[in-house]
């Protein structure tokens, strides 16, 4: 048997913030997703648990069938062991957004979680010039994919709470700052980052060519290592991880699974979507499961552009969704989930926690006739009648019967 999961990230919108429900899910041209929604298993899912952070790491932690509230520890040791540091028991991480801060009657605002979305080049050499002026014993800051970069620190054991940046867009800096016994010194590098920033190069050439510059950092998502039970142990599978992003690698290898690294694999929507299926069919020659990520719909809402969020899904769709189930066809059996991993409404530009659509299909169900007149919607989905309320319970209900976790 073989184990596909193919997850558009925050593709799903809330209904009642489009006139008559017409959400981008509804407007995409997406035949493929559609044909999934009237075979097989269709419904929702609730990713995020009541109560915990609406975020990537818990909802993808959840669909890889791990309960957030019991192995969650932060998002940023995960993304570290997605780029292959391993964390020391004394250490924490904190992700490590580049951002741009604008000024505007004496106050700073978050204009951009991303900083224009900077290139992976960019963002190294203003991460070479932070550790180059604010690295010590016991703090390091190590590059990532574009602005996703972390800061490992030693022996930080303060209790702060700090808000994603992505989560205050075009909000007061002094509004959302971290709260709680380390908040001073979470303040204390972001203020520093800034003074290095502020005319280095990079950003110099950024604002003549009219980008936004990356003027600072922004410290958030804190944990220390997680510790996991594999895949391998819990289901008896081997398998491997697809993605643009460290955060979903992180995941995958913290749940024993490969990293492929497709070249050309971004977390934006120029990504390589023809070398991720290509990857993902290779693959399951010799592997059992296979988890493919797509970044683009979320980043889309992230910066609040109904049309470009559209064209995400299409391309998800169509170079993503359509070529993998021609391709899956060669195998005699296969199960696949296809699902946004959570809500990333394009009102809020941030995520929320509501129970996202998902289909589930086995190759007999792709060459059945259609059991149901539905569209890959969130309207189809939340009336389809299944809907499974703790998340990390999905892969044992439909791929792994039987299997703990």
């Amino acid at each position: 048997m073989k184990y596909i999961i193919l997850i558009g990230d925050g593709m799903a919108d809330e209904r009642k913030d489009f006139p008559e429900g017409k959400t981008p899910l509804v407007l995409a041209k997406k035949p493929n997703l559609d044909r999934l929604a009237t075979r097989g298993v269709f419904g929702t899912v609730r990713t995020v648990p009541q109560g915990m952070p609406p975020g990537s790491d818990v909802a993808n932690m959840s669909i890889l069938g791990y309960d957030p509230a019991v192995y969650y520890t932060g998002r940023a040791p995960i993304e570290a062991a997605g780029s292959g540091l391993e964390l020391a028991d004394d250490e924490t991480a904190f992700r490590c957004n580049l951002v741009t801060l604008r000024e505007e009657s004496g106050q700073l605002i978050m204009d951009d979680y991303s900083a224009g979305h900077i290139t992976d080049k960019e963002a190294g050499e203003l991460i070479q010039a932070l550790n180059e002026n604010l690295k010590r014993d016991g703090l390091a800051f190590y590059s990532g994919v574009a602005y996703r970069n972390l800061c490992l620190i030693r022996n930080f054991d303060k209790n702060v709470n700090v808000r994603p940046p992505h989560d205050f867009m075009d909000q007061l800096v002094k509004e959302n700052q971290p709260q709680g016994q380390g908040a001073k010194d979470v303040m204390a590098l972001v203020q520093a980052s800034q003074k290095i920033l502020a005319e280095h190069p990079v950003n110099a050439k950024r604002r003549a060519q009219g980008k936004k510059p990356a003027n600072s950092i922004w410290l958030w998502g804190q944990g220390k290592r997680p510790s996991i039970p594999t895949l391998k142990d819990r289901a008896g599978v081997q398998g491997v991880v697809i993605s643009g992003v460290d955060l979903v690698r992180g995941l995958g290898k913290l749940a024993g699974l490969d990293i492929i690294r497709v070249p050309g694999a971004t977390a934006w929507i120029d990504t390589n979507y023809e070398g991720k299926v290509k990857a993902a069919l290779d693959a399951l020659k010799d592997q059992d499961f296979v988890y493919l990520h797509v970044e683009a719909p979320d980043e889309a809402s992230h910066a609040g552009d109904q049309d470009l969020k559209i064209k995400a899904i299409e391309l998800f769709d169509e170079r993503v969704v359509g070529p993998m189930l021609d391709g899956l066809m060669n195998f005699n059996e296969f199960k696949l989930l296809t699902m946004p991993d959570h809500y990333t409404p394009l009102k809020t530009r941030s995520h929320s926690d509501t129970p996202v659509p998902f289909s589930f299909v086995t190759r007999k169900d792709m060459t059945g006739k259609p059991q149901k007149n539905s569209a890959f919607i969130e309207h189809d989905a939340e009336a389809g009648g299944i809907k499974v309320e703790k998340g990390s319970g999905l892969l044992d209900r439909y791929f792994f019967s039987g299997a703990s976790g």
